[in-house]
Formats: structure tokens, C-alpha cells, sequence
């Protein structure tokens, strides 16, 4: 299910057209406002690295004199100014550690930010091809190693190299021939760095991409739960869930193996450098506190290389996380807002579809074919057919969701390209069949927290829906949450706040999606009711599947394979005995006297 959209080539295409270079040259607009704080945190960091190279050089000091001598007043003092280099250092660290933090944390929740805002711009044909879950995994995960990024990830490499800097600096100084002996394994492990760099960049992008798969199939069947339970499904679940994790976990295990070949090479040429030392220490004349000196910093020396070639993959799996971010906010909507737009002061006369063809993929695999037809302004219009007709099609094509690749759509004669998106669709209100509630209370589902709609407009449009009257037993009324999708409340609840939203936007155009459904008797007659106040004296178009809901409709229209085969009132399409009347008696064909008294 998941896995055809990891198939897809123009996300991965995007992301390698991405590199590292371009990667970083987008985040430098973000740290750029942070200029002054990097500014001080890089002085900390130099101070702090500077405390640190000092110590080893004290215990030197104090192991071949006062040691030496037996002078215990300046083993004191020797120990009390370590004790303290180490408090200033770890003060510099906490402050160091705080403006970092700020600094990641802001650009994580701008990038946060700015990938949502872009996410709502996208057209509804990107989600098509992207699941939720993996977007979820971009907005969440891919952000949070950008900002572990800059708060540990790239202070710790320039941090290392300042350090492995200065101790080679301190031994060259104190003893040049056993520090050139030394520094020869620098190379070697730099050439090893780049191998490992080399051979794992593009499994770590490999990584992050089946952990976005894995995310998404996880979210999938989590919140396709009851189905998965009512049509026993588990094992289905269990297999997909199996195969996912099991593509990570091969490429997990490949980049851990790398890296445990990595690490063990850089212990085996630490140990032979602190060999070396006790070998060759006495041979090159150096005190027994220059030989302690230098096994501390060859210690110190294998913490900054260890932690580098750590951080490297951090940093590795953070550019696979830029990548795929900037591969999102890369793209581009084609459905765009008119350089010039005309002036559209609402609905008029009509809305009219002219020799409309739409394809979803672009090709010559049609939904709709050479489809014609007009909607009057204050008339009903109802869309009939089977499933897969090109019916809610119709729908998205009216919202601009989708443009047509031939013919146009107009409304009182302009083209509604020439419009612009947000000025066409709050002339619409859409009824779905899949009620979408969202997190928070009643007032606030009603309302989406719009600003012109007013509390008395809430209370109003709920109370002509009949929804007021379930609202009022509650013990909050209007200030209920809601639970997740609604769960706390029926089917037919959810659908006369749905109804309460639609009236509460008081819209030009009402646009209906088989907004009924099956539901016992009482409901049913509530919910016709509520509709039928909804829909007066507006301009209505209605997706049927049940042709019950559509008998008053000023017009029926019936597609099938994308084309419309017939049009009329119930009582025209009855009387031509074709298509319509086949599926209407079909529908009721277990109702006594239902058709006959149509």
C-alpha cells in the first residue's frame, strides 16, 4: 500500500539534485539571524577548548616538580587550579550549550514552520503521492536532526578539530620527534574518515527514507484500526509492518557495520600510538610527567577523532534530512493564482462546465471525457452513477483542486483560472460523506475559528441544522472537545455539525458529497430536514450515491466511465426507462410501491 510512493522517482530525483553544498547554502538565511549568538557561543567554545588543553600541562608541571620533589603546598595549589580550570569549563559549556540550543531549537521550529505553510500551499495532486506518514516523518523527525544539527552536531566537529589542533600544537612543542611520529596516523584515519563518508551517504539517505516508510505504514494502520479489526487483518497488518522495519533494519545494519569497522580501526592506531609513547618516550628523552602529558592528550586526541567520525554520521543522517525537506519545499503548485485576475463579485448566473477533460496522471487515461453541463445560480443540480464514475471528480475540478487538461470551467462566463484560488472557494461550502472534525471544541469546528463568522452565527446555524438540540444536553455545549475524529459523538451528530459549519459560512454555493448516510429512521428524518433548510435558496450541487436523496433535484445528471449519458428530472429519467431508471429500481427495487410511486 505504502510502498508504491517510495517508488516514486521525482521525490527521490529531487533529493539528489539536492547536494550537501546546496543543502547548507538554504539553511544560511536561518543562521544568519542568529549571528551575534553564534558569534558568543564560538567564543566559548574557544575558551572552553582552550581550559581544556591547559590541565594535562599543569599535571606535568606538578608530577615532575612538586611530585618530584615531595613539595606538598604545590601539589595543592597545582590541584586547586585544575579543580578550578575544570568549574570555568564547565560553566563556559553550560552557557555555551544554552545559545546553542536557542539557536537550534529556533531554526528547527521556523523550518517547522515554514515546511507546514508550504505543505498547505501544495496542490492536492502532491498529496496523491505523498502519504501522511511520510510527510509526518519530514515535518518531525528530518526537523529534529537539523536542530540536533546545529546544537551538537557541527559545535562538536569544529569543537574536535580546535582541540585535536591544539594538542598537536602542545606536543610538538614539548617534544617534535615523538609528536611527527604521532600525527602520521592523522592522515590515515582522515583517508578512513572519507571512506566511510563515501560508502555510507547514500545508505543513510537510504536510512532515513525506510524510517519514513516505516512511520507511514505504522500511522496508516494505526488509524485504520477497526477496519483492520473487523475484517481480521491483523496478520496482513503484522506482514506489511514486518516488511517495512525488515528493509530499515538491512540497511541499518549495513551503515552499523561500517561504522563498527570505522570505530575499531581508529582504537587499534590509538593503542599503538600509546604504545609507542611508553616505547619511545625514554629513547627521546622526555620526563615521566611529558610521557603522563602526552598518554593524556593521545587520550584526549582519540575522544575528538572517535567523536567526529560519530558526529559525521549524525551530520550524514542531518543532510539526509535537509535533502528530503528541501526536496518538499522545492516544490512547486501548478495550480497558480492569476498574474491578472478578474473581478468576480460572486455568483450570478451560473456555473457552467464546457467540453471538460481531466485526467489524475496526466495521460490519455481520462475521468472525465468532454463533459458539458451548467449549474443556474439558485437551482439544485445532483451528479448520479456507480462508484469510480468521475462523480466527486466533478467536485474537485468546480474547487480548482485539480485545473482540467482540456476544456474550461466557468462561472457567470469567467474562466475560473482567471480567479483567484482563495476568492473562488469561500463562495463554496462542501458537505463531505467522511466527516472531518478537528481537534477542539464544538464552537471551534463550526466556526474553524474564522473571524467573521460570530458566536450568535454559531449558535444560529445550529440551531436551523437541528444540531442545538444534542449540543444543549451536553455538560460544555458548545465548549465539548472533540475527540479524535469526532469518536465522541454519532455518525449523525458529526453530520448536523457538519451541516452547522456548511450554514455557519453561509455560502453562495452549496456543494454536497453524498451527504447522508445510513442511519435509523429518526436520524434520517432529522437529517433530511436539516438539509433541506441548508440547501433552500442556495445554488446546490449534490453527489448521489443513494438516488432517495436527490428525487426534488432541477436536475439529474448521470456519468458513467467519465462520460454523461443522461440528464432530466427523476420523473424525465424514470419515464426513459435508460440507465437511471435501471439503477433506481435497482436501489429499491426491495421497497414496496417506492418506484411504482415515483
Amino acid at each position: 500500500m505504502t510502498s508504491d510512493f517510495y517508488e516514486n522517482e521525482k521525490i527521490t530525483e529531487k533529493e539528489k539534485q539536492i547536494g550537501t553544498k546546496k543543502a547548507f547554502l538554504s539553511l544560511l538565511p536561518y543562521l544568519k539571524e542568529h549571528s551575534k549568538r553564534l558569534f558568543i557561543a564560538l567564543i566559548l567554545l574557544s575558551g572552553g577548548t582552550f581550559l581544556s588543553l591547559v590541565w594535562p600541562i599543569l599535571l606535568k608541571n606538578g608530577i615532575d616538580g612538586p611530585l618530584k620533589e615531595k613539595d606538598f603546598n604545590g601539589l595543592l595549589i597545582i590541584a586547586g587550579i585544575i579543580g578550578l580550570i575544570q568549574i570555568v569549563t564547565i560553566v563556559i559549556q553550560y552557557f555555551m550549550r544554552i545559545k546553542l540550543e536557542i539557536i537550534g531549537q529556533d531554526i528547527m521550529l521556523k523550518l517547522k514552520q515554514k515546511l507546514f505553510d508550504h505543505i498547505l500551499s501544495l496542490d492536492i495532486s502532491f498529496f496523491d503521492k505523498n502519504p501522511v506518514g511520510r510527510l509526518m516523518a519530514r515535518v518531525e523527525s528530518d526537523a529534529e536532526a537539523l536542530r540536533l544539527l546545529f546544537t551538537n552536531t557541527v559545535v562538536l566537529i569544529v569543537a574536535d578539530i580546535f582541540l585535536l589542533s591544539g594538542i598537536y600544537g602542545v606536543l610538538f612543542y614539548y617534544n617534535w620527534k615523538m609528536a611527527l611520529i604521532l600525527i602520521v596516523s592523522i592522515p590515515i584515519i582522515g583517508l578512513f574518515i572519507w571512506i566511510f563518508h563515501r560508502t555510507t551517504t547514500h545508505r543513510f539517505l537510504e536510512v532515513r527514507k525506510r524510517m519514513a516508510e516505516v512511520t507511514a505504514t505504522l500511522t496508516e494502520f494505526l488509524h485504520s484500526m477497526s477496519i483492520v479489526q473487523i475484517f481480521h487483518r491483523g496478520s496482513y497488518a503484522r506482514a506489511r509492518v514486518y516488511k517495512v522495519n525488515e528493509a530499515k533494519f538491512s540497511e541499518d545494519a549495513y551503515v552499523n557495520i561500517a561504522a563498527c569497522i570505522f570505530f575499531n580501526t581508529v582504537f587499534f592506531f590509538e593503542y599503538v600510538k600509546i604504545g609507542l609513547v611508553l616505547i619511545l618516550g625514554s629513547h627521546f628523552g622526555m620526563t615521566f610527567g611529558t610521557m603522563v602529558m602526552f598518554l593524556l592528550y593521545i587520550w584526549r586526541s582519540f575522544e575528538p577523532i572517535f567523536r567526529t567520525s560519530e558526529q559525521l554520521s549524525n551530520f550524514q543522517k542531518a543532510v539526509a534530512g535537509a535533502k528530503r525537506i528541501f526536496a518538499i519545499l522545492s516544490e512547486k503548485s501548478r495550480l497558480l493564482d492569476p498574474a491578472y485576475p478578474v473581478e468576480w463579485n460572486g455568483l450570478e448566473k451560473e456555473i457552467r462546465f464546457e467540453n471538460v477533460w481531466f485526467s489524475y496522471t496526466d495521460d490519455e487515461n481520462y475521468v472525465l471525457r468532454d463533459v458539458s453541463f451548467s449549474i443556474p445560480v439558485g437551482k439544485t443540480v445532483a451528479i448520479a452513477g456507480v462508484t469510480g464514475g468521475g462523480k466527486t471528480t466533478v467536485i474537485s475540478l468546480i474547487l480548482r483542486l485539480y485545473d482540467p487538461q482540456k476544456g474550461k470551467i466557468t462561472v457567470d462566463g469567467i474562466d475560473i483560472r482567471d480567479i483567484p484560488k482563495s476568492e473562488l472557494r469561500k463562495r463554496f461550502a462542501l458537505v463531505l460523506q467522511d466527516i472531518i472534525l478537528f481537534p477542539g471544541d464544538i464552537k471551534s469546528n463550526i466556526s474553524l475559528e474564522s473571524e467573521r463568522i460570530s458566536e450568535n452565527r454559531i449558535t444560529d446555524a445550529s440551531k436551523q441544522v437541528e444540531a442545538d438540540k444534542f449540543i444543549k444536553l451536553l455538560p460544555e455545549d458548545y465548549k465539548t472537545v472533540v475527540s479524535e475524529k469526532g469518536s465522541n459523538f454519532s455518525r449523525g451528530e458529526r453530520q448536523l455539525l457538519s451541516f452547522a459549519r456548511a450554514l455557519a459560512i453561509d455560502p453562495e454555493v452549496l456543494i454536497l458529497d453524498e451527504a447522508t448516510s445510513s442511519v435509523d429512521p429518526e436520524t434520517e428524518r432529522t437529517i433530511q430536514s436539516s438539509l433541506k433548510k441548508l440547501m433552500s435558496g442556495r445554488t446546490s450541487l449534490v453527489i448521489a450515491h443513494r438516488l432517495a436523496t436527490i428525487l426534488e433535484a432541477d436536475q439529474i445528471l448521470v456519468i458513467r466511465h467519465g462520460e454523461i449519458i443522461e440528464r432530466g428530472t427523476h420523473t424525465d429519467l424514470i419515464l426513459k426507462n435508460g440507465y437511471y431508471s435501471r439503477l433506481f429500481h435497482l436501489q429499491f427495487k426491495n421497497k414496496n410501491g417506492v418506484a411504482s410511486n415515483a
